[in-house]
């Protein structure tokens, strides 16, 4: 484990605070070629899972049901930290690193609750509002389970 991560950890409550404030997160997948593919995703955390959604095909999806390990990160407020050296000055921030495994949801429950919850972070004014029948289609939802969670700060 990192030294600052031991001198600096999130507490369980800053990370869920984190994860569900935060706007965008960056979801990393292993394409076929072996090199890790980044994407910045919006997110949900949900019955302790984190779910995302998009497009129904496309790189990330292609990649997770190739081999389903992720990791996903989020970092949040950042404040410049001045010294009178250049290589004093810091960033004060949190973040959260989550490893895990990810899979395209299949059942219409869960998928449609966590499009709910999508909603109801991202565009609260519709929240309640039906999803149309051919958006559902065109829209894939993805559900981390989440294997080992760390946060970490610096003030």
């Amino acid at each position: 484990m990192q030294i600052r991560m031991k001198e600096h950890p999130l507490t369980a409550g800053q990370i869920d605070s984190l994860l569900d404030s935060v706007e965008v997160g960056h979801l990393a997948t292993l394409g076929d070629n072996g090199f890790p593919y980044v994407t910045p995703v919006h997110f949900v955390r949900m019955n302790g899972r984190v779910y995302f959604h998009g497009l129904a095909a496309g790189q990330k999806l292609k990649n997770l049901r190739a081999d389903s390990r992720v990791c996903f990160e989020v970092e949040g407020p950042h404040r410049f930290i001045q010294a009178d050296t250049p290589c004093d000055t810091n960033t004060a921030y949190q973040s959260v690193i989550i490893t895990g495994h990810a899979a395209v949801v299949e059942d219409p429950a869960v998928k449609t609750a966590a499009l709910d919850a999508v909603v109801a972070k991202y565009t609260p004014q519709h929240a309640g509002a039906a999803h149309p029948p051919n958006m559902l289609k065109m829209t894939a939802v993805v559900e981390i389970t989440i294997g080992e969670i760390t946060g970490k700060y610096y003030a």
